[in-house]
């Protein structure tokens, strides 16, 4: 039984460290979120990363919206603004140009950046949050509420 042990162990070795070496900046560029509505593009400032939503897959308030969400800021044709949010001098700006991923910090040891919030504009809210790379082209972001046992997963494809 030890012989088998030590055998899967060095191959798990082996298939880690067969991959690629993740470093802090694999993060920049643009990526398509989940549901393919929005793209996000990733940036470093300092040494911590942000993300801005660049492209909306439906920019502007349809009949859909404006029936669905009783707001003077949502208007028939007008560019979508984030009325969702909290803070009311903050409900009238764009939804293009969003900061929705701030203050994000590479952590070598886990390989995954960590420490920031992510703001989730459809629902006002904002979440403690990390990213994972799954690959050189998929985005593991997990926003939580207290611990990370109890939030919600999202896969982001890059651009």
């Amino acid at each position: 039984m030890k012989p088998l042990l030590y055998l899967m162990l060095v191959i798990g070795g082996f298939m880690r460290g067969s991959g690629w070496a993740v470093s802090p900046d694999d993060i920049i560029g643009t990526w398509l979120n989940e549901e393919g509505t929005a793209k996000i593009e990733i940036f470093k400032k300092g040494d911590e990363y942000f993300g801005k939503i660049i492209w909306l897959k439906e920019p502007y308030y349809t009949q859909n919206d404006v029936e669905e969400n009783d707001h003077p800021n949502v208007k028939l044709g007008a560019a979508k603004v984030d009325f969702k949010n909290p803070d009311e001098s903050k409900q009238n700006q764009p939804i293009l140009g969003l900061i929705i991923l701030r203050n994000f910090k590479y952590d070598i040891d886990n390989e995954e950046w960590s420490g920031g919030r992510i703001y989730d504009p459809k629902k006002g809210s904002d979440y403690k949050s990390y990213i994972q790379l799954v690959d050189a082209n998929k985005l593991k972001l997990r926003g939580y509420i207290g611990f990370s046992l109890i939030g919600r997963t999202s896969y982001w494809t890059r651009l």
